[in-house]
C-alpha cells in the first residue's frame, strides 16, 4: 500500500512539474536562425537581412549570408524582394538603394553594414554581391589586412 502511495505521489509531481513548466510554448519568442551560417539572429536588426522566398520570408543575421544562400539556391536577388536594415535611419530598406560601407563588425564578419544615406568611402549593393562572391570581406584575412591598413 505505502509502494502504491508513493509512485502515486511521484506521478503526481511529475504532472504538476510538467504543467507548470514557465518555457511552455506560448512564452516562448520565435527564435529566427540564418539558414546560411546556421546562428541565431541577434537580439538588434543591425547587421540583418530577409527576402521572400517561397511566399515565406527568409531572415539573414549578416547581409553576406543572404548574398552567399541566394548563390546558393540559385535566387536573382534583383528579381526577389529583399530588404536590408539600414543602420543610419533604423529601417529595412531595398537594398538596391543602399550605400554599403566595408570595414563594419558584422554577425558573420563579412564586414557590410547598409546605409540608406550616402556615406563616404561607401559602394552600391552591386559591388557588396560581387565582392561577397569573390571572398572580398572581412572574413578573408588578406582582405582585412588590406582594408583596416596593417
Amino acid at each position: 500500500m505505502k509502494l502504491l502511495f508513493n509512485l502515486f505521489l511521484i506521478v503526481l509531481f511529475a504532472f504538476l512539474y510538467i504543467g507548470c513548466d514557465s518555457n511552455s510554448n506560448q512564452n516562448k519568442k520565435q527564435v529566427r536562425i540564418c539558414p546560411q551560417c546556421n546562428m541565431k539572429l541577434p537580439d538588434t536588426n543591425i547587421h540583418t537581412a530577409d527576402m521572400k522566398h517561397d511566399d515565406k520570408i527568409v531572415y539573414f543575421d549578416d547581409i553576406g549570408c543572404m548574398i552567399l544562400w541566394a548563390k546558393k539556391e540559385k535566387i536573382d536577388l534583383k528579381k526577389t524582394e529583399t530588404r536590408i536594415f539600414s543602420n543610419d535611419t533604423k529601417k529595412y530598406i531595398d537594398p538596391f538603394t543602399a550605400s554599403f560601407a566595408i570595414n563594419a563588425k558584422t554577425p558573420m564578419l563579412y564586414g557590410f553594414s547598409a546605409y540608406e544615406n550616402e556615406c563616404n568611402g561607401c559602394i552600391k549593393f552591386e559591388e557588396v554581391i560581387m565582392k561577397m562572391l569573390r571572398g572580398e570581406h572581412m572574413a578573408n584575412p588578406k582582405i582585412r589586412k588590406k582594408i583596416l591598413g596593417y
